[in-house]
């Protein structure tokens, strides 16, 4: 049932909301402004406006482990940035990589969410916290 009302809300995570492109990886690092938080290392590029909404990259090296690991890792993060998708800053792109020490283990959905939380609000607040500014 809360899926359900999940899904009619809007909280879907197309492929236009992901970065592809090797390029667009590289635009964000060199141009893009770098936030951390204790497990996790995020670049936060405006893009022009668009009206696309944001745009995630995940980029998880085979340090962190097996395919197994790494997938789960980017799962997280994916479900992080589907449920908060209507908080985030318009036409930016956010690339994340979870730092070397991360357990994939034992990273759970409640960790990913408490650290990038105090994340976006520092970029929402440095971007431009305007309404019109948000997704959704």
């Amino acid at each position: 049932m809360l899926y359900r009302t999940i899904l009619k809300a809007g909280y879907t995570f197309p492929k236009s909301h992901r970065i592809t492109l090797r390029s667009d990886y590289l635009l964000c690092y060199r141009h893009g402004k770098r936030y951390f938080s204790a497990d996790f290392l995020i670049y936060v590029r405006s893009r022009k406006k668009d009206d696309q909404g944001f745009r995630l990259g995940t980029a998880v090296s085979k340090k962190i482990g097996k395919a197994v690991k790494r997938n789960r890792v980017k799962r997280l993060l994916r479900e992080f940035f589907r449920l908060h998708q209507h908080e985030l800053v318009r036409d930016v792109d956010y690339v994340v990589v979870p730092k070397r020490h991360i357990k994939p283990d034992l990273v759970t959905y409640s960790q990913v969410q408490a650290q990038l939380s105090k994340v976006m609000v520092r970029v929402s607040r440095e971007l431009g916290s305007g309404s019109d500014q948000r997704c959704g």
